[in-house]
């Protein structure tokens, strides 16, 4: 039991410091998923979409850097920007949303990217928090463990 506790314990101990040394080509290779996700971008109810979506429902943002990033989009130039750029869903109409200038007014200019990886770096602390005080219970339980391992093997039970 003591070596399967120190086992998942590196594992997460590995992870984290991974993370920690990987976190600017995470970063990279999010905005170009990000980018990515926003060129594939269409009315049809795939993941990505839905995805991006989301973010931007949820953040109030739009597009990668900003809002103007959807005009490099194929869907910008069937549609305009998405519905989920909207400040409110009441107020924007399809026309609105095809004329950046209009669009200025009625969708949130903020881009994504930024937001996200700021809200993912406030709640680092949390995060970091709460894995330190699961390796110190980890730690707790191989000690407790290994004393008793030590304590059977010392006494010698006797089988019956």
């Amino acid at each position: 039991y003591a070596m399967l506790l120190s086992l998942i314990f590196l594992i997460v101990l590995v992870a984290a410091v991974v993370g920690f040394v990987f976190r600017h080509e995470i970063k990279t290779n999010f905005e170009s998923n990000l980018n990515l996700a926003l060129r594939d971008y269409n009315v049809t109810a795939d993941r990505h979409s839905e995805a991006v979506d989301t973010i931007q429902r949820t953040l109030h943002c739009c597009g990668v850097q900003n809002y103007s990033d959807w005009e490099k989009t194929e869907y910008f130039t069937q549609k305009g920007i998405p519905q989920s750029c909207c400040k409110s869903q009441d107020d924007c109409s399809e026309d609105d949303l095809k004329d950046l200038s209009k669009a200025k007014l009625k969708v949130f200019v903020d881009g994504c990217f930024f937001l996200v990886t700021s809200t993912m770096e406030s709640k680092m602390s949390v995060v970091a928090g709460i894995s330190f005080g699961i390796a110190c219970f980890q730690l707790v339980g191989i000690i407790l463990a290994c004393c008793l391992s030590q304590y059977i093997t010392n006494n010698q039970y006797e089988m019956v």
